[in-house]
Parts: structure tokens; sequence; C-alpha cells
């Protein structure tokens, strides 16, 4: 008899699986192959809308999470992601942009992306952005895969304009539950071919190896405190050694740090996101560390550019900057954004 996980071995990527899935929160996603050719077709079309930045109903978003859960309750704490592969940051809602980004990177399926989280609050399209990526997610789960940021959280999205962007288009706080509901799903680092290490914010004081990641629960909200919460929060620093992170979450580390982890784990790379660049993308820590942002014209005024990162087969890197995407009827932030997201 073939069970679940055969199934979700066996595939080629490209597709959905192709024999019947068991079921998320005890409802069935789809239990044969006509069933799976609907749930196809219907990915399709929902991708072919939010292409169009129109929003998914109400029960659509409740479909697409309940198969996106059953996807990712597959992937490990660090996903296994081959090269070559284009490495992404932060996208903070602005949908036009995550457009863009496809455009300058090339199409699914046809090129493998890694997208290092952040992709709701701050911009006026989060519902859109989350919702797409989701939908590419389900519709070519080994073409691209999707890390957990800070941001994709209860707390931090209830106070930075996510929930409330839901209020606004659905008229209730459902769909906002659903998606901080498979937020917690998502992985929370990668490793390209065993050699570029990839997560959102930074190492943490209580991980020496990629091991003790392997092992945390993150199906959880982002805790206040601990491994899982600095490897979303903690950031880069010039100065030697840990430090307190302005934030209020995470540390500070020197390069000394990111150089040992690098040592006792085999990595070539740190990749991570996080911060505001201004060029888009930025190497630190003797060029063993970098930190890449996708979202130019962050918060629609601080004139940046926004970067990806191309990964080939000899992990060689290439980067790819680009500007801000047309927006038809955008409208003009008149508010100080907090010093915290610069």
């Amino acid at each position: 008899m073939i069970n679940d996980n055969t199934i979700m071995n066996n595939y080629n990527g490209t597709d959905l699986p192709s024999a019947a899935l068991a079921s998320v929160n005890g409802r069935s996603v789809y239990a044969n192959l006509k069933d799976k050719l609907e749930t196809t077709n219907q990915l399709g079309n929902w991708i072919e809308k939010l292409s169009r930045c129109e929003m998914l109903a109400e029960n659509e978003v409740d479909r697409l999470c309940s198969m996106a859960k059953y996807i990712l309750q597959f992937e490990e704490n660090v996903a296994a992601v081959d090269a070559p592969v284009t490495i992404c940051g932060d996208i903070h809602g602005q949908f036009h942009d995550l457009l863009e980004l496809f455009q300058i990177g090339g199409p699914l399926p046809d090129n493998n992306y890694l997208f290092m989280g952040d992709y709701v609050d701050r911009g006026y399209y989060s519902v859109e952005t989350a919702s797409y990526l989701i939908a590419m997610k389900c519709r070519y789960p080994k073409r691209i895969t999707i890390l957990r940021g800070n941001h994709e959280s209860r707390q931090i999205t209830q106070v930075y304009g996510f929930y409330d962007e839901c209020l606004r288009k659905y008229g209730n706080a459902s769909v906002w539950r659903m998606f901080t509901n498979l937020f917690d799903f998502l992985p929370i680092t990668a490793l390209v071919d065993n050699n570029i290490f990839c997560l959102h914010g930074g190492l943490s004081p209580m991980v020496k190896t990629l091991d003790q990641i392997r092992t945390l629960n993150r199906i959880q909200e982002v805790p206040h405190e601990g491994p899982m919460c600095d490897l979303l929060w903690s950031d880069p620093d010039d100065r030697s050694g840990w430090g307190i992170s302005p934030r209020g979450a995470g540390f500070t580390f020197g390069q000394e740090i990111s150089e040992e982890f690098r040592h006792n784990n085999g990595l070539e790379l740190i990749s991570r996101a996080h911060q505001l660049i201004m060029e888009g993308y930025s190497w630190t820590h003797h060029q063993s560390l970098v930190t890449i942002f996708s979202a130019p014209n962050y918060c629609y005024r601080c004139g940046n550019q926004a970067a990806i990162m191309e990964i080939d087969e000899n992990h060689n890197n290439q980067f790819l900057q680009f500007d801000p995407n047309e927006r038809p009827n955008e409208k003009i932030i008149n508010k100080r954004t907090p010093d915290y997201f610069l």
C-alpha cells in the first residue's frame, strides 16, 4: 500500500503528488487522480487571478492554506535545497515588486527559488503577496522554498499592518488566522547543497550545529527568546562576540562567531535577509556572510534598490538588482516609518 511518505518522497517536485493526500486538520485535500488534476487546475486559476493583484475569496484562502500545511509538514527545520537556485530577501507586501522579481529572475517552474521570509507587513499588498507565494509553493513544491521571517508571526502582524489589512479586505480576522496558523509550519532555515546556510535573521548563542536546529519544535508562534527567536531576529555586527540587539529580540554577532559556525558545520557561506540594504545586498565578515533585501523603495519612501542572488551549480553567485515596479493607483505614505524597520 502506498503511504503519504512514499508519495512525497517519489514525486519529481515540479507538480503536486499524484496519489491521494490524507488530510489537514481532518479535512481531505484531494483523494484521487481526478481530484489532483482539479486541484492543479484550481491552483493555476488562483495564480492567474493573483497575478492580476486580485484577492482570493475567504474559502479559497482556507483551502490554499490547508494544502500548504500538508506540504510544509514534510519539510525539515533545515530545508534541503539544490543549486541552481535564486535566493531572495524581504518582500514586505510589495506585491508588484514581487512580480518584477520573477521577471528579473525568471519564471517558475523553470527556475528554483528560495525566499528567506518577511512576506507581510508594511506594504499595501501583504494578502496578495502571501497568497501568491503560498499558491506557488503548492503548485511547484520542490521548485520554491519559503522560510519564516520574524514578521510571519501573530504578535508582529498585529502591530505592523497585516492584521489590519486582512480586516480591511475581508471584513473579519479569519484570513489573518488562516495565514498566521500556516506560518507556524514554514521551515526556519535552509541549506543549499550542504554548503550555503540560509535563514532570515542570524545566529544564536544557543545553536552551534545544524543538528541542533533540526531538533527544534518550529510549529509554534515565534518565541520572545531562545534559539528559534534568534534565528529570525539576530543581525551580524562589526564588533566581536555576541551583543545585545537594539531590536529587543535576538543578538548581534561578530565575524569570529560566524566563522566558527561555518567551520563547525562545513559551510561556504551564510545568506540572510532582515535588514534594509540600499544597494539590495551587502557582504560582511570578510565576504563569508551576505545580506539580501528584495523590496525596492522600501515602505515606498526609502529609495533603495532590491537584489536577488543567483547561485549556479558550482556555487558561483551573481546579484541581480532592480528598481520598483509600477503600481497603478498607488497610495502615498505620509507616516514616519519606525526606526526598527530601517
